[in-house]
């Protein structure tokens, strides 16, 4: 994917629209896309995969401007989480979405003459993508729906959070390789405030250093064997960890429970296999 143009032209099938009960290209923008001066077109349309925190955090310079995440303006956002509660009415349903950074209700308009859209399709606590318009009525936000869908795949779950962090470092850091802009949200996109993402990496690698000297003597041995050892994408097994350095299981569990608390080390392939988070 590009740095930013793969997110306005994006394969995810959602399409612009409204939330008002069906959707079509371009359409029901904040600010409008029909007629009249001040319109958007189509292409000033663009889809970003966020979190909700991002969602809660993000700036609306005035009523009924387009949000801003980082700095930049959004139209279409999409985010994945679980579903918490589902609450049907003769005009919508309105879900309450967590993804573990926070909470957002997510509405969905039924059309008239569509009501079998008003069985959900899917059940409390699974897991759904979402997609649709960051909305604001009488202070209090909510994501106006074009579609949302089960995740079948598990694995969606952490891809999207790491194209949301992708995004995100684009917008605060800018391209790989690039020139780093300053970045524009301190608050992050994480329960923790994201500060690890700084302006430069050499910000990023001094956060980790700070946090390592906080973590336990097993967690630092743990973070150090994950680093030091090519283990691709995939990073180490649990097993590999304690043979490699000569440590129970249940000290390398320990070790990396701390690590992933402190947001230095994600799971991959599965509970038990780790790698480290790049800043």
């Amino acid at each position: 994917m590009s740095a930013y143009g793969g997110y306005t032209k994006t394969a995810y099938g959602a399409q612009g629209g409204d939330d008002s009960g069906g959707f079509f290209a371009g359409g029901g923008s904040q600010q409008g896309s029909q007629g009249g001066g001040g319109g958007k077109s189509y292409q000033d349309e663009s889809l970003r995969p966020v979190t909700i925190k991002q969602i809660l955090d993000a700036e609306e310079p005035f009523s009924g401007a387009d949000f801003k995440i980082d700095g930049s303006p959004v139209t279409q956002i999409t985010f994945v989480g679980q579903v918490r509660s589902i609450n049907p009415q003769p005009t919508n349903i309105t879900f309450k979405i967590d993804d573990g950074t926070g909470q957002i209700e997510v509405k969905k308009w039924i059309d008239a003459d569509k009501q079998d859209e008003a069985d959900p399709g899917f059940e409390l606590d699974s897991h759904v993508r979402v997609w649709g318009r960051l909305k604001s009525f009488s202070n209090k936000r909510h994501v106006g729906a074009h579609v949302i869908r089960p995740v079948a795949d598990f694995n969606e779950v952490n891809y999207h959070l790491l194209e949301a962090t992708y995004v995100h470092l684009f917008f605060t850091r800018g391209p790989p390789g690039g020139q780093q802009p300053q970045q524009q949200n301190g608050d992050g996109m994480f329960v923790d405030g994201g500060a690890g993402y700084g302006n430069s990496a050499g910000a990023g690698a001094g956060q980790v250093n700070n946090k390592l000297a906080d973590c336990s003597p097993a967690a630092r041995k743990v973070f150090n064997y994950i680093n030091d050892t090519p283990g691709g994408n995939e990073g180490a097994h649990l097993n590999v960890i304690s043979g490699g350095l000569g440590m129970s299981v249940r000290d390398v569990l320990m070790g990396a429970e701390d690590l992933l608390q402190r947001g230095l080390i994600y799971t991959t392939v599965d509970d038990e296999t780790w790698a480290i988070l790049d800043y």
